[in-house]
């Protein structure tokens, strides 16, 4: 039996890491830690374990195997340098940092430590990502010509664990990044999953355009990101991150090859489609994707869990995240010197 701790008791950890530890029977949950203490304390209550005040307690009190870290952004480098410290594993939520030297440094941090650093990238794992993958590599659609991903709601502020306009989602100061480090980011390390390869080069434009604080001023981070990504294999496609879909979730993603066309998550009936160059049609029914109210089992914890006990490699380790979270910041850099950014 593992012992688990959870750091950062907000939504995240509520609606998708307590709930999938509890259903793992290799999982215990024993201990809880967030900034408000009363938060923490209601969930140690309710699902065993105890409630600290301080990281520095809890490491040195409970005798933990792995943490799960679902703090604010500005936290995440922090919060998990601390755990492997200690020699704590760690599934960490995304974005893995804040800059990319947060991110370099944690990956190294895990090899230094000996434990393992998992991302919480959880998209690879819906079924019909993990099939279209499979697909694509065997040739399904030819030679991917380019693409286009999608991943808009109508934003953060009704879902955080203190909703409304003071969501710590809309500080910059405790969330660096918006829409681009919230939804894109699991796009952007998707399309490179599916397509097989790194981005290159990246084009952006993130703006701030509906999103506003309580006094009516534009919160500060983007609350829309537009990226034109040029992979490695010469594909070329647009990634679109939105705070602003105010209807139904969109978490598409068509992915055009000489071949044909794939549907993933773009059709009401079937989860994957391929249309091919033929007019043939190749349907999948393999599940819904997730969404803010409908949330079911990402898979993650099971993952992780299973690398802990398998002494395995994590599934979506952190070096792995690595090339996605280059071309997050170099989208960034994009936007902010409107220019083209190669990636090294």
């Amino acid at each position: 039996m593992l012992n688990i701790g959870i750091i950062g008791c907000g939504k995240i950890a509520q609606v998708r890491h307590i709930p999938e530890y509890q259903h793992n029977p290799q999982a215990q949950l024993c201990a809880f830690f967030d900034l408000n203490f009363e938060r923490a304390k209601a969930l140690a209550d309710k699902f065993g374990g105890k409630a600290y005040k301080s990281l520095d307690e809890m490491f040195s009190e409970a005798k933990l195997d792995a943490v799960s870290i679902c703090s604010a952004n500005n936290s995440h480098a922090e919060h998990a340098l601390c755990a492997m410290e200690h020699g704590v594993n760690v599934l960490l939520e995304k974005p893995m940092a804040v800059t990319l030297e947060e991110c370099i440094k944690l990956t190294e941090k895990a090899k230094e430590k000996g434990v393992r650093l998992m991302i919480d990238q959880n998209q690879r794992l819906a079924k019909a990502h993990a099939k279209a993958h499979e697909l694509i590599a065997a040739g399904a659609i030819g030679k991917v010509l380019s693409f286009r991903t999608v991943f808009g709601h109508g934003g953060p502020e009704t879902w955080s664990i203190d909703p409304g306009k003071a969501t710590w989602f809309f500080d910059k100061n405790k969330a660096s990044m918006g829409a681009m480090g919230d939804l894109g980011v699991h796009k952007t390390d998707l399309i490179q999953y599916l397509v097989g390869c790194t981005i290159k080069a990246v084009s952006a434009k993130l703006a701030t355009i509906d999103k506003r604080t309580a006094d009516g001023s534009l919160i500060s981070v983007d609350d829309n990101a537009i990226c034109i990504y040029e992979m490695a294999n010469g594909a070329v496609g647009t990634m679109t991150a939105s705070w602003t879909y105010y209807g139904a979730e969109d978490n598409s993603t068509v992915i055009y090859g000489d071949k044909g066309i794939m549907h993933i998550y773009d059709d009401p009936s079937y989860s994957l489609k391929i249309v091919g160059r033929d007019g043939s049609v190749v349907t999948y029914e393999l599940d819904r994707i997730q969404t803010n109210d409908n949330q079911t089992s990402s898979g993650i914890i099971d993952a992780f869990v299973d690398c802990l006990t398998t002494g395995t490699t994590p599934l979506i380790d952190a070096v792995s995240v690595l090339p996605a979270m280059k071309a997050v910041f170099a989208a960034m850099q994009s936007s902010a010197e409107g220019r083209r950014i190669e990636i090294e």
